[in-house]
């Protein structure tokens, strides 16, 4: 999807609870992994269940979804938990129903991975965010190379969630400390998290996440 975060979507940090939303709510790819509760009552279809669920935005949603003021495109499986119990497929059918939908705290139960992008090598890192609690989006992603005293140097939004930035191998050198700033200027610091020796596709487990809470 537009946010890059691949397959991982369908992982257990996401569950497939999903949605693409439209130009309005991608705000140019700066809205990826924020979180949104999401409901239909029996009013809108006499299948939905009335009970809310709560999704991350992974993807952007082209072409009719910007005929809508606001639209979101909630993956096959986020949809049929709007459904009352058993009645998932009659509403499938319905392929469109109006919602209340809210932007919520995103909650993982995780701290924050970060995925090396493949495209990354000794001159390039690039980088994902996933399991970002709180606002889930980012407004600032920052590199620390080597030692204590060495710089904090911003990362460029490359595509959606991940972030990249020019090494040089010989100053630069591993450990990485990562510090991310989210959509409301909270940051915090994942301390040496990209490790001496790491690859491109590999995940990296930090010990640090942002409150679960707007």
């Amino acid at each position: 999807g537009a946010c890059g975060l691949e397959n991982d979507v369908v992982s257990s940090l996401y569950n497939a609870m999903i949605t693409a939303v439209n130009q309005a709510l991608f705000k140019q790819s700066s809205a990826c992994g924020a979180c949104y509760q999401v409901m239909c009552t029996q009013f809108h279809n006499p299948h939905c269940s009335g009970s809310p669920i709560t999704v991350t935005l992974t993807d952007e949603c082209p072409g009719a979804c910007n005929n809508d003021p606001v639209h979101l495109d909630l993956s096959g499986i986020a949809f049929g938990k709007l459904a009352k119990h058993g009645a998932a497929a009659q509403l499938h059918k319905a392929g469109r129903i109006p919602i209340f939908y809210k932007r919520v705290a995103c909650n993982h139960n995780s701290n924050i991975l970060f995925k090396v992008d493949k495209g990354s090598n000794p001159n390039f890192f690039a980088v994902v965010s996933k399991a970002v609690n709180g606002d889930g989006d980012l407004s600032m992603v920052e590199i620390k190379t080597g030692g204590r005293s060495t710089p904090w140097t911003p990362m460029k939004r490359m595509i959606g969630a991940t972030w990249s930035v020019g090494i040089q191998p010989n100053i630069q050198r591993p450990p990485f400390s990562l510090r991310l700033t989210s959509s409301t200027r909270k940051s915090v610091i994942a301390q040496n998290v990209i490790p001496p020796g790491w690859h491109p596709r590999s995940v990296y487990r930090s010990n640090v996440n942002f409150p679960s809470h707007l």
